[in-house]
């Protein structure tokens, strides 16, 4: 037997079966969502809190790690731990945020118009709570003697790079992540890699220009151990550098690199309109083709 009751479904209000056994009755769907945000926002936003909190746990981690063993990590070891965590979190949860797990990301696809405001704040909230967990996780994991030596992973600047330097390095740095972000995971013309494409960006970056400024490229992943350690040096560098880069890196791929396609596309189809979707999906957007309705074709009994 089934009964129908009243219930949230993908965040509106519809009939739900319950499906009747001798032991119990088994609702359809058993989470409520919280008010304007739908199941799967909730869902998405528990991603990017656990996301950010690992990302943190095992990039900062690395950083103390090679402290505590004198250098036997190394700058390559740091930049593996942050590229391959970043690559295997996005390749595990991109499906259900998009993977983002770091606000320069989300500020850059919120102002693209792929993700709706208030998810977008609720991002960031859960992307700065998961990193600060992580960074207290670290600070009573490890002796204090070796989390307050190497300032609990927090990033900053080396002798001689000056604020402005480092907010060039971190935009720079960041810009190159947005677009590995955009070419990869967005562009659906791009071939699918799961995240290591990204998280090896990361790698890059970190190889690259660690020495400078610590290739964070992430606002999450500085303010979490800034708040644990207290040490708040040059903590600016790491929000407007990221920020320009991946706001600069979005126009660059929005408004130059897809629009060639969709030019293509308006050709073959006259009447089609590439419209986004009313209901923004929690996963960022595909590019606009994809939207174009096709052509409707007569079969053979149709008259």
């Amino acid at each position: 037997m089934s009964d129908q009751i009243g219930g949230y479904v993908d965040g509106q209000f519809a009939d739900v079966v319950l499906e009747a056994s001798p032991e119990v009755l088994v609702p359809s769907t058993a989470v409520k969502p919280v008010r304007g945000l739908t199941r799967k926002d909730v869902s998405a936003i528990v991603a990017e809190f656990v996301g950010c909190f690992l990302f943190v746990f095992i990039g900062a981690g690395s950083i103390i790690a090679n402290t505590w063993t004198q250098d036997s990590v190394g700058l390559m070891g740091i930049a593996a731990a942050h590229g391959l965590a970043l690559g295997i979190l996005i390749t595990i949860f991109g499906a259900t945020s998009g993977g983002h797990f770091n606000p320069a990301v989300t500020v850059a696809l919120l102002v693209a118009h792929r993700i709706k405001a208030l998810l977008a704040l609720a991002y960031l909230l859960a992307q700065l709570l998961g990193a600060t967990l992580g960074a207290f996780l670290l600070r009573v994991t490890f002796p204090v003697s070796i989390w307050k030596a190497a300032q609990l992973g927090t990033p900053g600047l080396s002798t001689g790079i000056s604020p402005q330097a480092g907010v060039v390095v971190e935009a720079l740095l960041t810009f190159f992540l947005l677009l590995a972000i955009y070419g990869t995971a967005i562009d659906t013309r791009a071939p699918k890699l799961g995240g290591f494409a990204i998280g090896l960006t990361v790698m890059v970056g970190i190889l690259g220009a660690g020495v400078l400024t610590g290739g964070a490229m992430n606002p999450a992943r500085a303010f979490g151990p800034a708040l644990a350690s207290g040490d708040w040096n040059n903590h600016i560098v790491y929000w407007i550098g990221p920020l320009v880069g991946a706001i600069l890196a979005a126009f660059l791929y929005e408004y130059v690199i897809l629009p060639r396609s969709q030019e293509i596309i308006k050709e073959q189809y006259e009447d089609g309109q590439a419209a986004l979707d009313d209901d923004e999906s929690v996963v960022p957007h595909d590019v606009r083709e994809e939207n174009i309705p096709q052509p409707h074709r007569v079969g053979p009994d149709e008259g």
